[in-house]
C-alpha cells in the first residue's frame, strides 16, 4: 500500500508541473483512448518490455520477462471505428524459482528458461460521441484474447477471453484525461466449464511538455469478482506506468517504468518504442 500511495503521488505530481496540450495516447500504456486512429489510416506500433519477478500462478514458473518485439496494427474503418490486432509478440522467461501449481505437471521446460509466442488479440473500437465544449467522446470497444501461447511452455493458459468496455477521454485545457470501465469473461485454465468475470479499469493522464515532449501516465488493471477463490490465472492484477513520449516527425518514440500492485503482478518493469501512423495502402 505505502509503494502504491507513493506511486500515486508521483503521477499526479508529474501531471501538476506541465501545462501544454496534451494529444490521444496509446503506447506505453494500457488504458485506451476513445478516438480511432482515422478513416483510412493504419496506426503500427512496436517495441519490447521487459519485467523484473514476473509469475505464473498456474504453472508455477517466476523470474524476468522479456517480451518483444511487441507488434499492434490499428486499422481506421470510417471515421468513428477501427479494428485492432495486439500482441503479435514473443515471450522469453529467465526462470528464477519453480514452485507446485495447478498445471506445473503440463510445462516441459528442463532448463532455466522458456519462451512462446504471446496470445494473440483482435478486438475493434466504434466512437458513440464525439467530443465537444462540454461532453467528453464516448466509445465500446471488444475484443477477443486467442490461446496462441502453450502451457506447455508455462507461459500461456490455452484459453479463450473476452472483454468488453465503455472508454471515455476529455480534454480540459492542457490535460487529456482518458477512462476506461469494462467486464473481463476470462476462461478457467484448469476446467473448461467454469470462468471468472473480471471489473476492469484505466485511467489514464497526458500532459505535453514541449511541442514534441509529453509526460504520460496511468493506472490500469482488473478486479475479480471472485473474492478468494478466483480460478487460478484470472486473480485480481494491476499497476501503475509513469512514461514520455518524444515525436518526430510521423514517429512517435516513448518509454514507460511501470510497478505492479499485487503479488501476481511485476515488481518492476521498464518499456519502450515507437508508433507510426501512415495512410492505408488499400486507399483509392
Amino acid at each position: 500500500m505505502k509503494r502504491t500511495v507513493c506511486w500515486v503521488g508521483g503521477l499526479l505530481l508529474g501531471c501538476s508541473l506541465v501545462m501544454s496540450p496534451a494529444q490521444a495516447q496509446q503506447r506505453p500504456l494500457l488504458t485506451e483512448d476513445p478516438e480511432p486512429v482515422g478513416d483510412r489510416l493504419i496506426l503500427l506500433e512496436a517495441g519490447f518490455d521487459h519485467s523484473w519477478n514476473q509469475v505464473y500462478p498456474v504453472s508455477g514458473l517466476e523470474g524476468n520477462l522479456l517480451r518483444g518485439p511487441l507488434v499492434g496494427l490499428s486499422f481506421g474503418v470510417g471515421a468513428n471505428a477501427e479494428v485492432q490486432i495486439d500482441g503479435v509478440s514473443r515471450s522469453s522467461l529467465s526462470i528464477s524459482d519453480r514452485v507446485d501449481a495447478p498445471l506445473s505437471g503440463m510445462v516441459d521446460v528442463p532448463g532455466d528458461s522458456t519462451r512462446s509466442f504471446d496470445d494473440l488479440v483482435i478486438g475493434t473500437k466504434v466512437k458513440l460521441l464525439a467530443e465537444s465544449g462540454g461532453r467528453p467522446a464516448i466509445a465500446l470497444r471488444f475484443a477477443t484474447r486467442l490461446p496462441n501461447a502453450s502451457n506447455e511452455s508455462g507461459l500461456g493458459l490455452d484459453t479463450f477471453d473476452f472483454f468488453q468496455s465503455l472508454l471515455v477521454g476529455k480534454t480540459i485545457q492542457s490535460l487529456r484525461v482518458v477512462g476506461n470501465v469494462g467486464l473481463g469473461i476470462l476462461s478457467d485454465p484448469t476446467r473448461g466449464d467454469r470462468q471468472n468475470d473480471v471489473l476492469t479499469y484505466g485511467l489514464s493522464l497526458a500532459r505535453a511538455i514541449t511541442a514534441e515532449a509529453e509526460f504520460v501516465g496511468e493506472i490500469n488493471g482488473r478486479v475479480s469478482t471472485r473474492r478468494g477463490n478466483a480460478p487460478p490465472g484470472t486473480d485480481t492484477l494491476g499497476r501503475m506506468t509513469l512514461g514520455m513520449r518524444y515525436t518526430r516527425g510521423a514517429i512517435r518514440f516513448d518509454g514507460g517504468l511501470f510497478s505492479g500492485f499485487t503479488p501476481r503482478d511485476p515488481r518492476i518493469g521498464v518499456s519502450a518504442g515507437l508508433t507510426w501512423v501512415f495512410e492505408s495502402f488499400l486507399t483509392p
